[in-house]
Order: C-alpha cells, then sequence, then structure tokens
C-alpha cells in the first residue's frame, strides 16, 4: 500500500481508479487497518506532528495548490528521507481518499502503533487515563487531545473501545494521537495490571458520593470512565480504589463522556497545572 516511489520522486495521481487510491480510501474500514497496520489523517498539522514525533509515516499526497508552500515541501522532503512516498494528487482524488467534499489539502499515511499494558508504569504523580467499552470515535480522540493538554501520561483503552485510528478519531485528536501513547487490553488484564502496580483507580459513577474535587492527586492513578450510556461495568466499578461524583447543578443528570472526563482530569491535575 505504500507505493514506494525512486528517492526524489513525487509521484502525480488524477485517475480516481489509480490502485493506491483505492487502497488509502479502504483505511476507511477497520479490517483494512488491522490487516495493514495503517491508517489514514488529514491536514498538514498531523503530518508534521507525527514528523516531530518520529511517527513512521508511509506516505503523504497533497495537491498541487499547495505543493510550493514551504512547510508541504518540508514535510514531503522529511516522508522521502525517511522512505516513505510522496504524492502530488487531484482534489478529486483527496476527495475520494477522504470520502469529504471539502478536505484539507495534505493528507498522511501512518503505521499503527500501541504500547503493551506490561510497559506502561505509572509513577508517583503522574496520571493515566483507562476508557471502558467506549464507543463513540469523537469523544475518544478528544479525550485524547484532553491528555495530551493536561500533560497526562497515556490511555489504556478497556475491552471493546472504538478504534483510535478511525478517521473520525484521529481527526478530533488534532494531532495529540502522536504524542499520547495508547495502549490497548482486556478488563480482566487491566484489573490484574493495577492490581500488581498497586495503582489507584479512579471512577466516575452516577452513585457515588465523594466529591471528585477532594481526591488527592499524589498517588499512581488511573481515571476510569466507562461507556458513554451504561458507564463503567460492575466489574470495573468493583475494581475501582474510588468512585467519585460530578454533581450537577441544573436538570440535566450527566455530562458528555469528553466533557466529564475533562473535568475529572484538570481537577486531578489541578496542582500540577497551578
Amino acid at each position: 500500500m505504500t507505493d514506494r516511489t525512486q528517492a526524489g520522486e513525487v509521484k502525480q495521481i488524477s485517475s480516481l481508479t489509480n490502485p493506491w487510491v483505492k487502497d488509502v480510501r479502504a483505511l476507511s474500514m477497520k479490517k483494512t487497518r488491522d490487516e495493514t497496520g495503517q491508517f489514514l489523517g488529514e491536514g498538514l498539522k498531523l503530518v508534521t506532528d507525527a514528523l516531530a514525533e518520529n511517527w513512521p509515516v508511509d506516505a503523504i499526497a497533497f495537491t498541487p495548490a499547495v505543493r510550493e508552500q514551504p512547510h508541504v515541501a518540508k514535510a514531503a522532503a522529511t516522508v522521502r528521507a525517511r522512505g516513505g512516498s510522496v504524492m502530488e494528487v487531484s482534489e478529486a482524488v483527496l476527495a475520494k481518499i477522504t470520502r469529504r467534499e471539502n478536505p484539507q489539502m495534505v493528507v498522511g499515511v501512518f503505521r499503527q502503533r500501541l504500547k503493551p499494558l506490561k510497559e506502561v508504569k505509572v509513577g508517583k504523580g503522574e496520571l493515566y487515563v483507562a476508557l471502558e467499552q467506549v464507543r463513540d470515535p469523537g469523544n475518544l480522540g478528544t479525550i485524547i487531545r484532553t491528555v495530551d493538554s493536561v500533560g497526562a501520561k497515556g490511555v489504556i483503552l478497556v475491552g471493546e473501545t472504538c478504534d483510535p485510528y478511525s478517521f473520525e478519531a484521529v481527526r478530533a485528536t488534532m494531532g495529540s494521537m502522536f504524542h499520547v501513547p495508547l495502549s490497548r487490553t482486556s478488563r480482566e488484564a487491566f484489573i490484574d495490571w493495577a492490581r500488581a502496580g498497586s495503582l489507584r483507580l479512579v471512577g466516575t459513577h452516577l452513585k457515588a458520593t465523594h466529591d471528585y474535587r477532594k481526591v488527592e492527586s499524589e498517588a499512581p492513578t488511573v481515571l476510569v470512565m466507562g461507556n458513554e450510556q451504561a458507564g463503567m461495568t460492575d466489574e470495573m466499578s468493583e475494581a475501582c480504589t474510588v468512585r467519585v461524583k460530578i454533581p450537577m447543578a441544573g436538570q440535566a443528570d450527566s455530562l458528555n463522556l469528553a466533557v466529564a472526563t475533562g473535568v475529572m482530569l484538570y481537577e486531578l491535575r489541578r496542582e500540577a497545572l497551578s
């Protein structure tokens, strides 16, 4: 799928039936992403963030309209120097690849990178987020971006949490996915790992009585957030060291998952951010 070109060569593609276009377009499907270990991201910022973190970029594609822009030229040269492919494509090709009528003028094909849970170490005062069975890719991407913003150390995807490499999730991260380590595991393996590391698990729960603003922040902590509709499973809730509640002052009985996670993250990181 990488369609390597000769050193210094920029391949031009205008045909919507080009095999490379078909392959990259197929990255919208999870099955293809799983088989290839690749994913698609849109925007020059995403590409430059990935390159700055030495993230593997298999290909970059851009339209003639931005060919001469210095940042595009620099990104293309870096991708080429690292063995990736550089494509100049028509706007129609870009629209087909991204499945968007008005796509950004630069896209990248990246390699997936998941950190094994056994390699994740949570130190004193450090904070991770565990997401159990989160289904909305926009929520997932927004949470990854918030984790990056507050300086938390990573995100652990538990159970049937949605794919962080879907186009929607990647877009919502705004490039933060290249700064935030991701891990994926089962619920049972996560609970065993947390117990073995003597970690404090802080979970939000509608029936909790502990105020979220009264949780100490020095201990190695994993913030556990559950499914958008059902919240945490009973097994995960029972594994939590402390369960907290974010009080509602109005008529709503709960917050959007990404918003609630942001509130918790900023509170747990309050001292570090002050």
